[in-house]
């Protein structure tokens, strides 16, 4: 429950420029320039900050290097790993929540997890750099989302924003179906998106063997049981047991709260547990 109101908050403060219900346009104030460690889209009417994938793209379309991007992404990844896909990330908050949607439920093959790095490397790096376009907004569908369809709904067919629903094409309609697909299949399975499409979660999976807050298995008799709630109740769909620093893991820490034998915590990566410390020695406790 905790969780669920701290990725509510976020959403609700990365989110916060209310004063568009007025306005009917995009926020510009000076933390637009300042990019915020989620997926949340530069165009969208209440967005304060900027997104990091966007100016990653324009970065390459430039060809330039973006030294302070690099750096929130180092101090990020160092020090919590993907830990904000599981707790401030607004996409990955309306995926939960569409997957408590009461319906049949699938598993997605692990071996599409990987798929998000070969769009981080060929979509947001490669294609913009040799093209000088960023493709991976083109087709983004948490831009529509968050972006392209409040801006469209708010501008009439003669009017606003030079009748923007007159230029709609093969684009953005296109946008509409991969968007269509990732709601269906997060209804359906867990965190699609964050799982098989981010980029963003593909550089912050780079840190997750690296960085300081770390899930940990208690040392000493091995007393993981295979029982897979663990698994269960992952958002990622991952059995954190078999591998601690998995590019999947998001920190959420339902798998330490869930854990029937008290096995898993978590804490830096420089705190060790052993079976023979006190029980207060896991966090959740």
């Amino acid at each position: 429950m905790k969780r669920v109101i701290v990725q509510f908050l976020s959403a609700i403060g990365v989110n916060s420029y209310f004063y568009a219900l007025v306005k009917k346009g995009i926020y510009q104030g000076n933390l637009k320039g300042i990019p915020f460690p989620v997926l949340n889209c530069y165009a969208c009417p209440f967005a304060r900050f900027a997104c990091p994938i966007g100016i990653l793209q324009h970065y390459s379309a430039i060809r330039a290097i973006p030294y302070y991007l690099i750096g929130i992404f180092g101090v990020t990844g160092f020090s919590v790993g993907r830990a904000p896909c599981g707790w401030l990330c607004p996409f990955g908050f309306i995926q939960d929540l569409l997957y408590k949607i009461r319906t049949f439920k699938i598993t997605i093959p692990r071996f599409f997890s990987y798929f998000k790095f070969a769009i981080l490397v060929i979509v947001v790096i490669l294609l913009p750099y040799f093209t000088g376009e960023s493709w991976f907004s083109k087709v983004c569908p948490v831009g529509l989302l968050e972006g392209g369809i409040p801006i469209i709904a708010w501008n009439p067919q003669t009017g606003g924003l030079v009748g923007l629903r007159r230029l709609l094409g093969w684009l953005y309609f296109t946008k509409l179906g991969i968007l269509s697909i990732i709601i269906g299949l997060s209804v359906i399975s867990k965190r699609p998106f964050c799982r098989i499409f981010c980029p963003l979660g593909a550089i912050l999976a780079l840190f997750n063997k690296v960085s300081l807050l770390q899930v940990n298995l208690k040392k000493g008799d091995y007393i993981c049981e295979d029982c897979n709630m663990c698994r269960d109740v992952c958002p990622m769909d991952i059995k954190i047991y078999e591998n601690l620093t998995d590019v999947d893991c998001i920190r959420c820490g339902r798998c330490v709260h869930i854990c029937p034998e008290n096995a898993l915590y978590i804490t830096p990566s420089f705190r060790k547990c052993s079976l023979t410390e006190p029980v207060s020695c896991s966090p959740d406790k």
